[in-house]
């Protein structure tokens, strides 16, 4: 289509869904919504900015210090002040290619981590992650990560108690909005709703439908109940409930509305005796029977901040109608983050509403895009991987034990393992400096490696940690195809400007590599790009049930629609009509509210049924005196994770170019602070700089700085983030020792005006780059 006579609109599609970018002479100077989608995403305004940064890579890369020294460790790996020599390809591909036959040859291929975790390209074809592992296994294989930084806890604990279907089923088959809209009469959530979350979907929606949905519900009569610090973790148009419970309180909520339950004779018996095991052991628990501690709605008051008779009352709504429990998956990204879902679905147990529609358990509405929208019948086109045939596997949120303790035990999931002894990094296509947690000792652990190889857009910090950087295309410089789970429509995803400077698709790359290492073959299998998206389009038409257009029509045509599967069954509905006919995959066939094997691990951390376990426990866990204020670090809206900080959407939120802090009005008088100062948020990990906004609508005691400011370690005098990146604050620890997920969501920090000389913010400037030839790779 044509927009003006030397501007051209173009469709494209990202995570956070299809949008037109306007391309002038080569260049991206525009980008608005696609006109079909009922509630599109604002964070497509970043992408013009972000395509032709500054910080773009332009050629392959190698640091100095590495060039100089040699493969070794060096916690110089991240200094603002690092400098890098410009190479050609060639010489970059042999020196990596080189590196790769040394680390193999000396120390085997477990010493190769390749995590790689990230949300790089929307793209089925050159997705970053899947194109660097099938590389690995083509060259004997890898250290590889499990779980994810969204839902470790969801992933590892579900498969225990409600067996590996049913887990799967909870995290990508969940009733849609519009059976929630037909048969729910309260929705009750922790963790809220929030509607930019659902903004986003892994690999992108072609309709933005989930807030529209939550309108319609609403409109036909769902309430909604909201525990959460942050009233904007619901529309207002919903009209629900805010109850502003302590950050880290869910699980004592949810013991208490289960007591009520249990105490007026509310709790369904006859389904707690015929589709669970451990109903005995949960009343014993939260009736103070096997503890001495009844867990009554005063008791929960006391913990919560929530009213004692504000719970009695909700615990009795949620029994005389039909009602959904949400545990979101901000909530379970804490410490003990296994508890709330364990004991959300116990009060969904409770309530007897399992495998009924609108009713029972979910965990993620509100938390992601395509999360109530429908399931994908067979599946989505997808590039093979291959077979790892190294057995290394460490939890993706536990790279800097992994870098920092070659050789020693951990417990995971009901195995001893041990952290492998990683000599060479390699990351294509994410950020862990935006994931993980305390991000200097996260520095510190790139700093032990031999070497770190990074193939990326921009000089993230990241790349700024690694030896060698090789620059990739961005989803506008390559020809993809894109959908998400659920998705109403397989898109195109057309080349519409030129790779910036010199920059390659993964592909082509790990094809050159695979040509140096002798295993071009078998990487490539003899196809092109081309006839790549071709295979995995047709391979994955052959398996679909109803026709769908040919390879060339489909990419004609720019799309196919899909047709999305709404269940016809409730989620665990077979379960619920013949739970001996369709047991589920638990040892007891029943959904397990107290688990042996889960007891027989012996994790104080995370015993065999839901249990209050204080996240600030402990004498370094109960800093309350010094660290007053409980800092809760979200997903931001103004861009998805870390990507595209630089675009203007994100900059329009920023405040003297750094990150937001949202602070109560009295904890801000409290402090002396007003809109737009810049304070410094700290405590004993680390310190940040950030922008103040004064919002009622968060609990008091609480303040918000979202994730994804890139890191700028750049002024240590000042903070150890001048841009405000939360994670210089959050603690390194898992959940727990069950499934070691992440538990960034929560902090304890101070805040006080940032006095002095305001440092500049340079992570938005590339590093010192020089030309030059490095040493002969032989």
């Amino acid at each position: 289509m044509t927009v003006s006579e030397d501007v051209t609109a173009h469709s494209t599609s990202s995570h956070w869904g299809t949008y037109e970018v306007l391309v002038r002479g080569g260049t991206v100077v525009g980008a608005r919504p696609a006109p079909a989608d009922p509630a599109p995403s604002p964070l497509y305004a970043n992408a013009p900015a972000a395509q032709h940064h500054a910080t773009r890579i332009a050629r392959p890369a190698v640091r100095r210090r590495w060039l100089d020294n040699g493969p070794g460790p060096d916690d110089r790996r991240g200094h603002p002040d690092d400098e890098y020599v410009e190479v050609d390809w060639a010489t970059a591909l042999d020196l990596l290619a080189g590196e790769l036959e040394r680390v193999r040859r000396e120390h085997g291929n477990a010493a190769i981590y390749g995590g790689s975790y990230g949300w790089a390209s929307a793209g089925r074809f050159h997705h970053s992650q899947s194109q660097l592992h099938r590389f690995l296994n083509t060259i004997g294989g890898y250290t590889r990560t499990a779980n994810t930084y969204s839902h470790a806890a969801v992933e590892v604990l579900f498969p225990h108690i409600v067996g590996l279907p049913g887990a799967y089923d909870l995290l990508y088959r969940p009733p849609t909005w519009e059976a929630i809209a037909e048969h729910t009469d309260l929705l009750v959530t922790f963790g809220g709703l929030r509607v930019s979350n659902t903004w986003i979907a892994s690999g992108g929606r072609a309709a933005h439908t989930a807030e529209p949905d939550m309108r319609k519900a609403a409109g036909r009569g769902t309430r909604f109940v909201s525990f959460s610090p942050l009233r904007d973790d619901t529309l207002d148009e919903l009209d629900a409930e805010w109850l502003a419970a302590a950050p880290g309180t869910d699980t004592a909520i949810l013991l208490a509305l289960i007591h009520v339950l249990f105490d007026e004779g509310l709790a369904d018996e006859s389904f707690l005796d015929r589709y669970t095991v451990g109903a005995d052991v949960l009343r014993d628990y939260v009736t103070g029977a096997s503890d001495g501690v009844a867990k009554t709605p005063e008791w929960a008051a006391g913990i919560s901040g929530v009213d004692a008779a504000t719970l009695r009352d909700l615990a009795r709504r949620m029994a005389s109608g039909r009602t959904l429990v949400n545990v979101g998956w901000s909530v379970q990204r804490a410490r003990y983050g296994e508890q709330p879902l364990w004991a959300g679905l116990a009060l969904a147990a409770c309530l007897g509403q399992i495998g009924l529609p609108g009713g029972g358990f979910a965990s993620g509405y509100g938390s992601m895009g395509n999360y109530g929208g429908g399931a994908t019948p067979h599946g989505l086109p997808k590039l093979p991987q291959g077979s790892n045939p190294v057995d290394s596997v460490v939890p993706v949120a536990r790279v800097s034990d992994t870098l920092l303790r070659p050789g020693e035990p951990f417990d995971f999931n009901g195995r001893r393992l041990t952290y492998p002894d990683i000599r060479l990094v390699y990351w294509s296509g994410g950020n862990p400096f935006h994931h993980h947690q305390d991000l200097r000792r996260l520095s510190r652990a790139f700093g032990r490696p031999e070497t770190v190889v990074v193939h990326e857009t921009h000089w993230t910090s990241t790349a700024r940690h690694a030896d060698i950087v090789l620059p990739s295309t961005t989803t506008l410089e390559r020809d993809d195809i894109a959908a998400s789970r659920g998705d109403l429509r397989l898109r195109v995803m057309r080349r519409v400007v030129p790779a910036h400077g010199e920059a390659r698709d993964e592909y082509a790359i790990f094809t050159d590599l695979a040509r140096r290492l002798g295993v071009e073959k078998a990487f490539t299998e003899g196809r092109s790009t081309a006839e790549w998206l071709e295979h995995i389009y047709e391979e994955w038409r052959a398996g679909l049930a109803e026709p769908v257009a040919p390879f060339a029509r489909f990419w004609e045509q720019g799309g196919i629609d899909m047709p999305a599967r709404h269940e016809a069954t409730a989620l665990f509905g077979a379960f619920r009509a013949d739970p001996r006919g369709n047991p589920l995959h638990t040892p007891s066939g029943r959904i397990e509210l107290f688990s042996e094997t889960i007891a027989g691990f012996g994790y104080a951390d995370c015993p065999g049924h839901p249990v209050w376990l204080d996240p600030w426990e402990g004498a370094d866990r109960d800093p309350a005196r010094k660290w007053p204020l409980v800092l809760v670090a979200n997903q931001p809206k103004g861009r998805l994770h870390s990507q595209q900080d630089m675009g203007a959407h994100s900059r329009s939120e920023k405040i003297a170019g750094r990150a937001p802090l949202r602070v109560h009005p009295q904890d801000a008088a409290a402090r002396g602070l007003s809109a737009g100062d810049v304070v410094r948020v700290f405590n004993d990990r680390g310190s940040c700089l950030a922008g103040v906004v004064i919002e009622p609508g968060i609990r008091r005691g609480v303040v918000q700085l979202s994730t994804g400011a890139w890191f700028d370690p750049s002024a240590p005098w000042a903070a150890s983030c001048v841009h405000g990146n939360p994670n210089v604050l959050t603690d390194d620890v898992g959940t727990s020792a069950l499934s070691h997920g992440c538990t960034g969501q929560l902090s304890r920090v101070e805040v006080g005006r940032f006095e002095g000389e305001l440092p500049p913010v340079r992570v938005f400037d590339p590093p010192r780059l020089v030309a030059g030839e490095a040493p002969d790779a032989s």
